[in-house]
């Protein structure tokens, strides 16, 4: 397909893993795959790069902003110093309801992955 993103073989996405997929961070978060945009709306954060917390949101390796990873919504603001500024979690998380981060759908034929 012409717009599709190979991510590698679905046997290497266990429960857990993230990589990165051209603009794509690729996951698997307790079975369900998905793919989101990879830059993380806060100081843009490789989210490739991020972890799958045990709600089964995506965290920014950098701040430690969470995502929902089916909705592409911030579910918890940047943490460390930025936690402490009044309000700013607050405005990062309502900035993800206007702009959420994009989402892929992942798909699997002949045990290979693809976002498209």
């Amino acid at each position: 397909m012409p717009n599709e993103v190979e991510v590698g073989p679905a046997s290497e996405m266990t429960p857990g893993t993230v990589k990165r997929a051209g603009r794509y961070a690729v996951g698997n978060a307790d079975g369900e795959r998905f793919a989101v945009t990879r830059r993380c709306r806060h100081l843009r954060g490789d989210l490739a790069n991020g972890s799958i917390d045990e709600a089964g949101c995506l965290v920014c390796p950098w701040h430690g902003a969470k995502y929902d990873v089916r909705t592409g919504r911030m579910v918890l603001g940047p943490q460390g110093v930025f936690a402490k500024i009044p309000g700013f979690g607050s405005i990062q998380k309502a900035l993800t309801l206007v702009f959420p981060l994009g989402r892929g759908r992942v798909v699997e034929r002949d045990d290979t992955l693809y976002v498209e």
